[in-house]
């Protein structure tokens, strides 16, 4: 297996994560304002919650976090192999914020920041 190469590193944008103050409230505005209908509410520890909302016949999900949360704020994207991946954008001359994190919630990942130190979560599979 060689890994993803430069241009396929990431396959798929999985979903965009917004800081909010309150999940409730802002829960309250996406379903029952805008229509979009709840994919993922879970606890992967406590005081975390995993808030995903989609719009109607949209593939790319909206996650309503706190930062008191502790979840990442940033773009999620799905690639074939965290571990090649992590290798590719290292030697691309990215610094990713941590090696590959293994969990018994969640698919191997990894954060690095783009150009501009915006926050990329990059998800082993999901797509």
């Amino acid at each position: 297996m060689t890994g993803p190469t430069f241009m396929d590193i990431i396959t798929a944008v999985l979903s965009v994560s917004i800081e909010v103050q309150d999940q409730e409230k802002a829960l309250a505005f996406y379903r029952d304002v805008l229509g979009c209908q709840v994919r993922v509410d879970a606890e992967p520890w406590p005081g975390a919650r995993y808030l995903e909302v989609v719009a109607p016949g949209s593939p790319v999900g909206i996650v309503l976090v706190t930062r008191a949360g502790g979840l990442p704020i940033g773009v999620r994207y799905s690639t074939p192999d965290a571990e090649a991946a992590h290798r590719a954008l290292r030697e691309a001359g990215v610094t990713p914020h941590q090696e590959v994190l293994y969990t018994d919630f969640a698919p191997p990942m990894f954060t690095f920041p783009d150009q501009d130190g915006n926050m990329a979560i990059l998800i082993e599979g999901g797509d």
